[in-house]
């Protein structure tokens, strides 16, 4: 053997007395007076700490549809089964915005809020003149249409008591201010649950401003028995190109607007829908201008009283 160690001399620790390589190292070990490193014994793992898995309780609750819920289901249930056209365009609002923010402090000083909405209302009104398919009521037959006399434009409103649609009577009869009073006073009803039966009953048109809470498109249902309804969705500025009189071009801020139209094709005689919508901006325009000889006239009311 290579160290000449005789076996029989190596005392065996492995199974049966077996001689293992460890006795012959620790046998020469101790013939030679060395020390051996101890024999590395594998660490020991210790598992991770167990932690005890969160115990769901809640329990699904079940209540009954009441009130306005109940009927707002029902209506809306109703408005999936019309069958919608959609439309939509981009109106430019620059100027609107410019005389609103002048006639803010003017309207405040009558305690009235004037938001855009007005506006927009008394464009559609507007615009409802020239397109009376728009402004009117088909019976669940679809048998008869009935166009409609008065503007009563409803606006989309968010309550306590849920998504209302209450709506502004005969708007072909008010000015841009008395609309901004009758909205604020249906706001006031709305955020305290007072609205009554006549304030959300006998609408003709619907108007849906999505971009009151940051909305910029949207698809809004029909509300039956109308045939139509309109969305707004959030002013905001765009750049634009346009070339000057010596053909260069420019580019200016402008403030857009998206307005989409849905009506139903149970009305529909001919494509109203783009038609109106155009209607509906050059409306915001008129009502824009013609609102400066209504400003002079309620410069001269406040002076006479």
């Amino acid at each position: 053997m290579e160290n000449n160690i005789k076996l029989s001399e190596v005392v065996g620790t492995g199974k049966d007395g077996r001689i293992l390589k460890e006795d012959i190292l620790n046998f020469l070990a101790k013939q030679t007076g060395a020390i051996l490193p101890p024999t590395p014994t594998p660490a020991v793992t210790k598992p991770p700490p167990t932690t005890p898995k969160p115990v769901f309780t809640g329990k699904d609750v079940t209540e009954p549809l009441k009130g306005f819920h109940k009927a707002m289901v029902k209506t809306m249930s109703a408005a999936l089964k019309i069958p919608h056209f959609g439309y939509c365009d981009e109106v430019d609002l620059s100027r609107l915005v410019a005389l609103r923010a002048e006639l803010r402090s003017v309207a405040e000083g009558r305690g009235v809020k004037l938001s855009y909405m007005p506006f927009f209302i008394k464009a559609a009104s507007l615009g409802l003149l020239h397109f009376p398919i728009l402004n009117a009521s088909v019976d669940e037959g679809c048998q008869n249409i009935t166009y409609k006399a008065s503007h009563n434009i409803g606006l989309a409103m968010d309550t306590n008591q849920g998504l209302l649609v209450p709506n502004v009577k005969n708007v072909q009869l008010l000015s841009v201010f008395e609309i901004a009073q009758e909205l604020n006073r249906l706001q006031a009803l709305g955020s305290t649950g007072q609205l009554g039966t006549s304030d959300l009953t006998g609408g003709t048109f619907t108007l849906s401003n999505i971009g009151s809470i940051g909305g910029t498109y949207a698809k809004p249902v029909i509300l039956p028995p109308e045939v139509a309804i309109g969305a707004l969705g959030k002013i905001q500025v765009s750049s634009k190109l346009f070339q000057d009189d010596q053909s260069r071009n420019m580019k200016i801020s402008v403030n857009v607007l998206m307005q989409f139209l849905r009506e139903s094709f149970r009305s529909i005689f001919s494509v109203s829908s783009g038609a109106f919508c155009r209607s509906w901006s050059s409306s915001v325009q008129l009502v824009t201008e013609g609102l400066m000889e209504e400003v002079e006239m309620f410069y001269y009311r406040s002076l006479s009283e």
